[in-house]
């Protein structure tokens, strides 16, 4: 079947008809300049270099891999062929750098035009993306974190994607629980540290895409306590800026299920000389830096992804003919399209409402993270702050899942036929599957959610969100209103949490899970009132009220079995 193709003008909706994001962001100081022209010409631009240059390369990512070796008792990694030569091209045409500040080379653009990239890139080819997809968190931690020697000498080489990065966390017996990583860092007289240890799961940690490679790496000082707060972070490149390899050794790459485009390294350090990126001892406050930007953008992953898959079942189910639509009278053909069949009509229109809905909420993440950065009110950037702590991990677990699961769906519309290398299909739902496993599991998304961040304040910052939602909805809508319902019943059992909490504070981690997904559901909805909304001022209203009629008959029920679920663990 034909590669992915962006369709720039379903985004630009979103962001223009739903959101209103062009004119908003204009209002802020630094963006007075971008104006919706502007942000559509490079939305279109970024997704004809997706579209021409990147999704072309996504099968034989697949079947041809990155391929290791041994050469002079160093691993080396040798991408997919044409994987160099559009790296190259991307990031010396400018897009690593939207939306990186000017003075460190970038283009000083909107975070949400950086989001729809990515989003985009991920549909395409996920395994080609996995290596600059670290890269504006790797830039971010180096720009707050590092010194002005290490700014000098990298942050510009990572802003504009020259050369890439990746981030050094996992070990073998220390997965989520980075406390027991025990990688070492030595001081050495000159204000190094020699590094040593080895880490696993490393996305990119050797390759022929750039140059060099910034490693940062979590580390522990000979005297550091145990615990997360021994760590420190530490600046490990490939090659010294005099030219010679420093000891970070690729020792094999991953056999995986799928992402055989991406490299995921087994990378030894020996010795390796290196250079610390903020405090002694607050290496996680640094690193996750990078990993909240990951997380947004693996939630964007989790949109591309589906949304290929959809175009992929949207596409077959118009061609295919199977049987006679039920309660359809003969006609001329044999056999109808089985887009015509209501058991396909549910599938495809319910992945495509989860696509457009959570382009919505993604996407405003995006726009509240230059509210954070930008906006003169103290109270308003306190507000964006809440949006972005609350909501990240709704969608980074929610669309993962939905990616995976939903892909498997769209699956099932080529019947056998997905099932077989031959469609493309199927490579889809196996490259996604690890995105509900790294940056943070699903399961730690819903503790962070539940435990960390609803508990922690009795709720009171969830209603405060709520709060700014329902203003924003437009009111006599019918969507608006069960909206408002759904968001009373998740502020009571809230509540209910919060009560039950202080006589039982192991409840709250066997149903963080559904509490998520309660909190999913509830956004959608209220990212489907908004869609609504918009779509009644367009005359493509066909193309919109499909799949919020599937939203509303297939998806949102989900809430009441939710509510069910947890509402009987509190009785």
């Amino acid at each position: 079947m034909s590669d992915y193709q962006p369709r720039p003008a379903d985004i630009q909706f979103i962001l223009s008809n739903v959101l209103g994001a062009p004119a908003y962001l204009q209002s802020l100081p630094a963006y007075a300049e971008v104006d919706a022209e502007l942000m559509q010409q490079v939305l279109e631009e970024s997704a004809k270099f997706v579209g021409e240059v990147v999704a072309p390369l996504q099968r034989i990512g697949d079947e041809v891999g990155a391929q290791h070796r041994q050469e002079n008792g160093t691993g080396k990694v040798t991408m997919a062929p044409g994987f160099r030569d559009a790296y190259q091209s991307f990031w010396q045409s400018g897009w690593p750098a939207l939306a990186c500040a000017t003075e460190d080379g970038g283009q000083g653009l909107p975070a949400v035009l950086e989001a729809t990239l990515y989003e985009m890139l991920s549909a395409a080819n996920h395994g080609w993306t996995m290596a600059p997809g670290l890269l504006h968190g790797a830039y971010e931690c180096i720009k707050h974190h590092a010194s002005d020697a290490l700014k000098a000498q990298y942050l510009e080489k990572v802003a504009t994607g020259e050369w890439l990065a990746t981030m050094c966390l996992t070990e073998a017996h220390a997965g989520s629980d980075l406390g027991l990583a025990r990688t070492r860092a030595v001081p050495q007289a000159d204000g190094s540290y020699a590094i040593s240890g080895t880490k696993i799961f490393i996305s990119g940690g050797e390759h022929d895409l750039s140059d060099n490679i910034v490693h940062l790496v979590l580390a522990r000082l000979p005297d550091a306590p145990p615990g997360p707060k021994g760590l420190s972070l530490f600046l490990v490149p490939k090659f010294y800026a005099d030219g010679t390899r420093s000891a970070a050794h690729c020792d094999r790459i991953e056999e995986k299920m799928g992402l055989h485009g991406s490299p995921t390294c087994v990378m030894r350090f020996e010795e390796a000389t290196g250079w610390i990126v903020g405090e002694i001892g607050k290496g996680l406050n640094a690193m996750f830096v990078m990993m909240n930007a990951a997380r947004l953008h693996v939630a964007l992953q989790g949109i591309g992804l589906l949304d290929a898959a959809w175009q992929k079942a949207d596409a077959y189910s118009q061609e295919r003919r199977q049987m006679r639509v039920p309660g359809r009278g003969k006609s001329a053909a044999e056999a109808d399209f089985i887009s015509e069949h209501p058991a396909m009509r549910r599938i495809l229109d319910s992945q495509r409402a989860w696509v457009d809905c959570g382009r919505v909420l993604a996407y405003t993440t995006a726009v509240e993270l230059d509210v954070i950065k930008h906006h003169a009110d103290a109270d308003r950037r306190a507000q964006a702050q809440r949006w972005c702590a609350l909501v990240t991990p709704v969608i980074k677990a929610a669309f993962t899942h939905q990616a995976f699961y939903g892909g498997s769906e769209c699956l099932q519309v080529f019947g056998g036929h997905g099932y077989v290398r031959e469609w493309g299909i199927e490579q889809i739902v196996r490259d996604s599957r690890v995105a509900m496993i790294y940056e943070g599991t699903n399961e730690i998304q819903a503790i962070d959610l539940l435990v960390r961040k609803i508990l922690a304040d009795g709720g009171t910052g969830l209603d405060a969100l709520l709060d700014e939602l329902v203003s924003q909805l437009l009111l006599g809508l019918e969507a608006s209103v069960a909206v408002e319902r759904r968001f009373l019943q998740l502020r009571k059992v809230t509540d209910a949490l919060v009560q039950a909490n202080k006589e039982n504070s192991t409840l709250a981690y066997w149903v963080a899970d559904d509490y998520l997904r309660l909190v999913t559901v509830a956004l959608l909805g209220w990212a489907g009132a908004r869609v609504e909304a918009a779509a009644a001022e367009t005359t493509d209203t066909q193309r919109w009220s499909q799949p919020q009629s599937a939203l509303k008959r297939w998806v949102l029920p989900e809430f009441e079995m939710r509510l069910a679920i947890i509402t009987g663990q509190l009785s």
